[in-house]
């Protein structure tokens, strides 16, 4: 008996040793087995893991012990300097991109696309070729002026006011005073600090200009905004930082200080590759990391992605975390409540009045709008002629069903109401900072005269308000698959996702007669013959019965 025991004991002993040699083999192989699981199962997955495999956060230099940082600065423009003792080309390269120039190129008939050339929108409606001292503050450079670069404004790892610290400074400086030399001694050592750390460019520096486009957190593009800073990876799968955490220049590829990305009318990219493909391929699309064909062998919507862009699945909503603006009507400005400008605040805690800007709606957890899209974007300037009997688009997607580059996109439409001239048929860009600005004046006339004088196209004395939109592609706020758009939400007959895509035939949604009828046949033939069937075999069966 206790022979029996024993061999028991041992038996089990072996068991145990068996399987746990299999759980640590299996646990070795992890890495592979999960490599070949996903590309049988999810390819995609599989190819972005090769393409972008995580960076390490690592440097080869300390810039606190450089000795061209560790002198005294009184301006902007001397940390600029000492920057550029090591860095010798990066001012030269950056004076070349559109980041710096705001002109991104002049077309056939010689209009030039940029804020600094004859480009408008229908949020702030122009920056009056620079000469607007409010959209200057996003310029890398010191103070809103053009000729030094700031270097911080994109490697700055520590925020603080430089116009402010500077002015203390220089005022406290040379104080025999000890109180304000003590000051200065504690400003010069924030500046310090600040000009020491130095980093890539992260989320933060991006989003300082890129988050507040059009003149606040999530006006302009409502897939990004301040919430993208520290986002979790149910806002986005790629930037979360319980995620990936991605930052910009991971997909925003950069050569010499060019980054890239889609530049007015000019596409972010002409070709849509994987990595695996072309690995000098910028990262700018999802093929670059996931491929054509990203879903597991035999996944309809893998007979999707050469019509329906990444995107449009998705991205199911933006402005999730917070709102943005839908609309804005300048001719509602000026008015004013007890002979002084006045402001309304919204249900969503935004201003929708303003005297200095006029009504405004915001909204979030917005669906987009879906349109046609190769990449490139029409765009109007204050040269081009428009109908003002008609909704004017300032910007708007160029493609069509036809076109093999086309895809069905995901987009924000902002719709406005703006000044355009009555007699030259074209947009209007006024001035609005500045003390002769329409911010300070409230005077339409001469805000329009000044800003089309600094554009330097003529102004007839005579306007009014127009009715008009513009589209601005979604792309960020990747949502988890499991929150992706359902099949459903597209293929039904009423209220779906793209009711505006109607050169295209959609299963569930549309109805070809012809096939209908033929379906409708086929089945009550079925019916027909399933019921005859069942009643001759009630009969024979009878008969067999007798």
């Amino acid at each position: 008996m206790k022979k029996i025991f024993r061999n028991k004991l041992y038996f089990l002993a072996v068991l145990l040793i068996v399987i746990g040699g299999l759980v640590c083999a299996g646990a070795g192989m992890a890495d592979e087995d999960r490599e070949e699981n996903d590309l049988a199962v999810s390819p995609g997955r599989a190819l972005a893991r090769k393409a972008a495999k995580p960076q390490q956060g690592w440097t080869t230099t300390d810039h606190s012990k450089h000795p061209a940082l560790q002198g005294e600065f009184r301006k902007g423009a001397e940390i600029t300097a000492a920057c550029l003792s090591c860095h010798s080309e990066a001012e030269s390269q950056l004076h070349t991109t559109i980041h710096w120039t705001w002109v991104g190129y002049t077309d056939e008939s010689g209009k030039r696309l940029g804020k600094a050339g004859d480009a408008l929108n229908n949020f702030c409606l122009s920056a009056n070729s620079m000469q607007d001292k409010g959209c200057m503050a996003c310029h890398p450079s010191w103070d809103g002026r053009k000729e030094v670069v700031n270097c911080l404004a994109c490697h700055g790892q520590k925020n603080i006011n430089f116009g402010e610290a500077f002015e203390d400074y220089n005022a406290f400086a040379d104080s025999d005073d000890p109180d304000e030399k003590e000051i200065a001694e504690e400003i010069q050592a924030n500046v310090l600090a600040a000009a020491q750390s130095i980093g890539r460019p992260t989320r933060q520096n991006c989003g300082e200009c890129h988050f507040k486009g059009g003149g606040g957190d999530g006006v302009k593009h409502g897939d990004l905004d301040t919430s993208l800073t520290k986002p979790n990876k149910d806002l986005d799968v790629h930037m979360g930082v319980d995620g990936q955490n991605f930052e910009c220049t991971r997909c925003h590829t950069t050569l010499e200080h060019n980054i890239a990305g889609r530049i007015y009318s000019k596409p972010a990219f002409t070709e849509r590759k994987s990595l695996i493909e072309d690995d000098l391929t910028p990262k700018i699309t999802c093929e670059s990391c996931h491929g054509s064909t990203p879903h597991e062998p035999g996944h309809k919507a893998n007979d999707h992605s050469d019509k329906v862009a990444c995107q449009s699945c998705h991205i199911p909503s933006f402005a999730r975390v917070n709102p943005t603006k839908m609309s804005w009507d300048w001719s509602q400005s000026g008015k004013l409540k007890d002979g002084k400008p006045y402001k309304e605040v919204g249900p969503l805690g935004k201003e929708d009045y303003l005297s200095i800007k006029g009504r405004m709606t915001w909204a979030k957890d917005v669906k987009p709008e879906y349109r046609w899209f190769d990449g490139s974007m029409k765009t109007l300037t204050v040269k081009d002629m428009i109908d003002p009997a008609t909704r004017v688009a300032v910007s708007a997607p160029v493609g069509d069903q036809g076109d093999p580059r086309s895809r069905i996109f995901p987009f924000k439409v902002h719709q406005g109401r703006q000044p355009y001239d009555k007699v030259h048929k074209a947009l209007l860009a006024p001035l609005l900072s500045g003390k002769e600005g329409y911010w300070a004046t409230l005077d339409w006339p001469s805000a329009l005269a000044k800003g089309q004088a600094a554009l330097g196209v003529p102004f007839s004395g005579e306007y009014d308000f127009v009715e008009s939109s513009y589209y601005l592609p979604t792309t960020h706020m990747v949502a988890p698959k499991q929150n992706v758009v359902g099949c459903i939400e597209c293929h039904v007959r009423t209220d779906g996702r793209l009711a505006s895509i109607t050169e295209v035939y959609l299963p569930g949604r549309d109805r070809l007669n012809l096939l209908d009828t033929l379906g409708w046949v086929a089945v009550l033939g079925s019916l027909l013959g399933v019921t005859l069937h069942g009643l001759g075999r009630v009969f024979t069966g009878g008969r067999k019965e007798e």
